[in-house]
């Protein structure tokens, strides 16, 4: 059924699946890795810039698969540049949504372990959560698409109040002086922000299931537009909370903010606990939507049955999650997945709209 992406979803559940693929993991850590970058408070400038770049991305993404209506990417690259550079162009998508699939499954883990389930073993967090996101994902593109609409609003609403309560502790002399060191701080520190994008490659399997792909460009648009300003936000507010040498000494800076405060009398007293439940679920949805994205490759690429391909990439996505032994090294494959994402980005999206313009003008000229 789905190598025939005929399990369509509405363009609104297009923006929220892209939206909740992008945002994961990184909101916990995207302050102190700017900041590292940048090391001037001007690293909100940094995710303006960065972000401007993708939605030249995006559009290139778009309005390359728009060229090839009820077509992934893994089917019109063989078109464009041939079935052997194509097929190899594909396996390196495929590669990258496994490695970062067991990435976002081992910060879960990590999260978990800090925070919530301490001394107990790795693999027991996740194992149980690759299993309900095969579980998830064997439903097909429809299922995470609803569940993913579930997700999204409760994940928004406890992030803006925290970031609301949190307004308490903000000082905007943490954010100056705008500037101190011109502009070539700022341009430094959005290649780490670039980084913290990479997922929207899934825009090109993503336009191929929709209802309507003519809606595509606003829909993409829409689905990276919020995580784009909850980034935005989240690096304010962080930094203006705790100061640039707070949040460059902190593991999850974002976490830190939230637990310096408490409100009487509420509720929730401490809103760290609601934050770490609901996105555990967020990075859950992410690690849902890159294992889909796997799948889908190899199903396509090699002609098989999707859900046989599923359960056979799970020892693997497993194994992908265990390889990082200490959290030093959980990082390190962060910035490896970022530099792999850049490289996806120049050879698919780039390299196949280079050589589809070619060939379309080469056969104008035949003509």
């Amino acid at each position: 059924m789905f190598r025939r992406t005929d399990d369509k979803i509405t363009t609104s559940q297009a923006a929220i699946f892209l939206t909740n693929t992008v945002l994961g993991a990184g909101i916990l850590t995207l302050p102190r890795i700017v900041v590292e970058a940048v090391k001037t408070p001007d690293a909100w400038m940094s995710v303006v810039l960065g972000g401007a770049f993708m939605v030249f991305v995006i559009l290139l993404m778009v309005k390359l698969s728009q060229q090839f209506p009820g077509k992934t990417v893994y089917q019109y690259s063989k078109r464009i540049v041939g079935t052997i550079p194509g097929g190899f162009l594909s396996s390196l998508l495929i590669l990258y949504f496994i490695i970062i699939a067991g990435f976002e499954i081992r910060v879960l883990a990590e999260v978990t372990l800090f925070y919530l389930l301490e001394g107990t073993p790795i693999w027991a967090i996740v194992i149980p959560f690759i299993w309900v996101g095969a579980y998830l994902v064997y439903g097909g593109i429809n299922s995470i698409a609803r569940v993913f609409q579930i997700v999204f609003p409760i994940s928004i609403l406890i992030l803006v109040i925290c970031y609301i309560l949190s307004a308490r502790l903000f000082d905007l002399q943490n954010l100056r002086p705008v500037l101190s060191d011109g502009i070539l701080p700022v341009i430094r520190g959005t290649k780490s922000i670039i980084l913290l994008f990479t997922g929207v490659e899934v825009i090109m399997t993503l336009v191929a299931f929709m209802q309507h792909p003519q809606q595509a460009v606003k829909g993409m648009l829409l689905g990276f537009g919020v995580p784009l300003i909850l980034y935005l936000v989240t690096v304010v507010a962080v930094v203006g909370g705790l100061s640039i040498d707070s949040v460059i000494t902190s593991t999850w800076p974002t976490i830190d903010l939230v637990r310096s405060f408490e409100v009487s009398g509420f509720f929730f007293e401490r809103f760290e606990v609601p934050l770490l439940v609901i996105w555990l679920m967020q990075m859950f949805c992410n690690f849902c939507s890159f294992f889909f994205n796997a799948s889908l490759g190899i199903s396509q690429i090699f002609h098989l049955k999707i859900h046989p391909v599923m359960f056979a990439l799970m020892p693997v996505i497993f194994i992908s999650t265990m390889l990082p032994k200490q959290i030093n090294d959980v990082f390190s494959m962060g910035e490896f997945i970022g530099n792999m994402g850049v490289v996806i980005f120049l050879l698919l999206p780039v390299l196949l709209s280079v050589v589809l313009i070619i060939r379309k003008k080469g056969m104008k000229q035949n003509v």
